[in-house]
């Protein structure tokens, strides 16, 4: 049994003996799923499954689009301690009860969807949502807006030039979720975007990046 998200592209696998999860560098098996922090059990017959675009950013900090309640079992085995949402609609009911039941902190950080050319990313906002981000005391995080891509791409490139990515590795990584989407407003804000007064202010939060 598969997973797939709306592209075709497969995020959970059942081969008949254990479940495969899929990340950011290719398909897992659950001894690399934990060891990326994942709790897979490899005799469940359960499938977890993924939020759309979900991905590892980072140790502790993931990405994704906005979960649901097929999602929660996932979710579950992130063992989250937080949840940082970019999008300004009311937090669904069912999804607001899961995290409370496991104990998990939501951070609504109201972000409005726009289309180009009228693009006004609130610089205050996103950076107030870096600095939940950077506190380690909030891993494992999960960054998520409606797709998973304007929004938290925004948020996770400026965590790059926190990293001392070089440009055109962040933009890669954006360009690659955000596909046909990208957006030239959301990475020229990227590139601009202020980071000398964050707090803390990381390489990295496991080994070396780019």
């Amino acid at each position: 049994m598969k997973v797939e998200n709306s592209n075709g592209e497969i995020y959970a696998e059942n081969n008949g003996s254990e479940s495969i999860v899929r990340f950011s560098d290719g398909l897992q098996s659950p001894n690399s799923a934990m060891a990326k922090g994942i709790d897979v059990d490899k005799d469940a017959d359960e499938i977890f499954v993924p939020p759309l675009n979900f991905a590892m950013v980072d140790n502790g900090i993931f990405r994704a689009g906005f979960p649901d309640s097929a999602n929660f079992g996932f979710l579950k085995s992130l063992h989250l301690r937080s949840v940082i949402c970019l999008c300004p609609e009311p937090y669904p009911e069912a999804t607001s009860e899961f995290l409370k039941a496991n104990g998990i902190k939501l951070y609504q950080f109201g972000i409005d969807a726009f289309k180009e050319p009228f693009v006004n990313i609130p610089e205050h906002t996103v950076r107030e949502a870096l600095q939940v981000v950077l506190d380690v005391r909030n891993h494992p995080v999960l960054i998520h807006c409606k797709r998973g891509k304007h929004r938290t791409g925004c948020i996770v490139g400026c965590l790059r030039r926190l990293q001392r990515w070089c440009l055109s590795s962040v933009f890669d990584e954006y360009q690659r979720f955000a596909a046909a989407k990208a957006r030239v407003s959301d990475q020229r804000f990227i590139e601009l975007f202020d980071i000398t007064n964050l707090k803390n202010n990381p390489m990295s939060f496991s080994c070396s990046k780019k």
